[in-house]
């Protein structure tokens, strides 16, 4: 189960461009830098129900990201409260979590690390890794120099090997080719048959359609709606097509 009570987040962006250390050093000696808040979540509340597909959809900007990322424990809120249970697993960018100067097979280990995982636990899930991935030979290969698609399918792989209770999906299956997205929507479905919570957020709007049984819209850091898929996609649309 997830629950958010009001969750509010700003964030302070600097006003002036600084380009030099320098600039910067003085600025602060100074006390002259100045600051525009930016309210990225307003006390937005939701709930997801254990084993259920939930989907959160917005424009660019509107704070989806953001939720994730205090969902995942990564920031946390300036008010509001989230109760979370269950071990989380998220995917929330490329290359999260992982080390561009290591190779395919070190960011593995280093992942599984990360989440808790046990060396004997990644050591037996390690050819499943690459096999889904469709990596095998490159596990050699440092990230660095790995393409973007090649990045996603990585992190998709190995974070749904951790076996999460609630895993969290941001825009990464929009990566890579037609053929691997669906391979990850049907392993999506199959580890929320087996009772992962999943947290989906896509611009993808027929992919939320069909795998999520409720949604929430945000905009503007609050939330629109949250209730049944096709209503709340309904109202997105319907707010998209006036903007």
């Amino acid at each position: 189960m997830l629950v958010g009570k009001n969750v509010s987040k700003k964030f302070r962006i600097p006003i002036e461009r600084r380009t030099t250390l320098f600039e910067e050093v003085v600025a602060f000696m100074k006390g002259s830098r100045r600051y525009e808040k930016l309210q990225a979540l307003r006390n937005v509340s939701f709930e997801v129900k254990t084993g259920e597909i939930f989907g959160i959809i917005g424009p660019n900007g509107s704070g989806k990201t953001t939720l994730l990322g205090i969902i995942a424990n990564i920031i946390y809120p300036d008010e509001g409260e989230l109760i979370v249970e269950g071990r989380i697993t998220p995917i929330l960018a490329l290359g999260v979590g992982f080390n561009p100067e290591l190779t395919a097979k070190e960011n593995v280990y280093l992942y599984g690390a990360l989440v808790g995982m046990k060396k004997g636990e990644i050591k037996a899930k390690y050819e499943g890794i690459f096999k889904f991935a469709e990596l095998r030979r490159f596990e050699a290969m440092k990230l660095k120099n790995f393409s973007s698609g090649m990045n996603a399918r990585l992190a998709f792989s190995t974070a749904i090997a951790t076996e999460p209770d609630i895993l969290l999906v941001d825009e990464v299956l929009a990566v890579g080719d037609i053929a691997f997205q669906i391979k990850c929507m049907d392993e999506i479905k199959k580890l929320n048959e087996n009772g992962t919570t999943i947290i989906f957020v896509s611009h993808n709007i027929e992919a939320v359609r069909s795998l999520c049984e409720r949604a929430m819209f945000l905009n503007n850091g609050e939330a629109v709606e949250v209730g049944d898929v096709a209503e709340v996609v309904n109202t997105y649309l319907d707010f998209s097509s006036k903007r």
